[in-house]
């Protein structure tokens, strides 16, 4: 059973296509990254996904079921970027508010707030929270149920480093337990260590998806080597350049290091010659990142124009 199942997706506003032909899916025990600028389509994706809107192309499923459908959204936990509560209510109370309209055990309300850290303020007034322990709250409320899709955006809004990282321990211990997890987020370098797969929306239209090695073939973006000469730089620039096939190569000179930047498929290559050359000391090597490999699919003068990584 998949978590949910996007075929050749596609949605209209009035006479705008904002999303088009997408094909999506996640699997149980899956943490997939969405990504895109603002108006790419996330957040009309997030929406087919609960069922609040309807594709007009294509075929959407969820949990092998129909998006919306009741017996579907009991299974589906959803965290949105801004969350909002009763201010009078206690957190204990808004949390028991939720259980009942999800059908959910009452018994889960005082394990999840000690499972988020706010045991000690469950029976504090909202209005008292700050930032961090209100969306810790959103966070208990979409793990009422024990979802079997989990759906995440902007989940770290708020949270100090720590209670990050005690978030991120939380997702791992759901995705081993068979939870699918869809993890929108703008800290690209932080949420890269914890996805298993990302994709890409720009424009309405899926750019690419995959685990970050499979993004880093479909980018094709040249490795960069960080190059230790032996001797002189002078000596090392000969080398690289005397290396059969390495394509055109590019080196930098940076605090008496070489840099080079070569393609994917030249770097095995290039780095057997020249240690067989005795021209390298050492060697530091760079790949692609996810937020290099999202600038480089949504163009670089996305995240300026387009309001950065949303």
């Amino acid at each position: 059973m998949s978590c949910f199942r996007l075929e050749n997706v596609s949605y209209r506003y009035d006479k705008a296509t904002v999303l088009q032909g997408v094909d999506l899916r996640l699997e149980p025990g899956e943490i997939l990254g969405l990504f895109g600028h603002n108006g790419a389509g996330k957040t009309t994706t997030i929406k087919l996904i609960l069922g609040l809107m309807q594709p007009v192309g294509g075929s959407l499923s969820v949990l092998d079921g129909s998006a919306g459908d009741s017996q579907v959204t009991r299974h589906v936990g959803y965290l949105p970027e801004n969350v909002m509560f009763y201010p009078q209510l206690t957190g204990r109370e808004i949390l028991a508010h939720f259980a009942r309209l999800k059908s959910a055990d009452l018994r889960q309300v005082p394990e999840l707030l000690t499972q988020v850290g706010l045991d000690d303020a469950m029976d504090a007034r909202v209005k008292t929270y700050s930032k961090g322990m209100r969306q810790r709250l959103g966070l208990a409320q979409a793990l009422l149920g024990k979802p079997k899709l989990l759906m995440l955006d902007e989940p770290t809004v708020g949270l100090d480093p720590v209670a990050t990282a005690d978030l991120y321990r939380l997702l791992r211990i759901l995705r081993d337990s068979g939870t699918g997890i869809v993890l929108c987020s703008h800290v690209l370098p932080g949420v890269e260590p914890y996805i298993d797969r990302a994709a890409i929306l720009t424009d309405g239209a899926l750019r690419a998806s995959g685990n970050l090695e499979a993004l880093r073939r479909q980018a094709n973006m040249p490795v960069t080597l960080m190059l230790e000469p032996t001797g002189s730089l002078g000596s090392l620039e000969n080398a690289v350049r005397k290396c059969n096939g390495v394509t055109r190569p590019v080196m930098k000179n940076i605090s008496n290091r070489l840099q080079v930047d070569v393609r994917p498929a030249d770097k095995m290559p290039l780095l057997t010659a020249l240690m067989a050359s005795g021209e390298v000391a050492d060697v530091g090597i760079h790949q692609p990142t996810l937020e290099d490999i999202y600038v480089h699919f949504i163009g670089s003068g996305g995240l300026a124009h387009r309001g950065g990584v949303q």
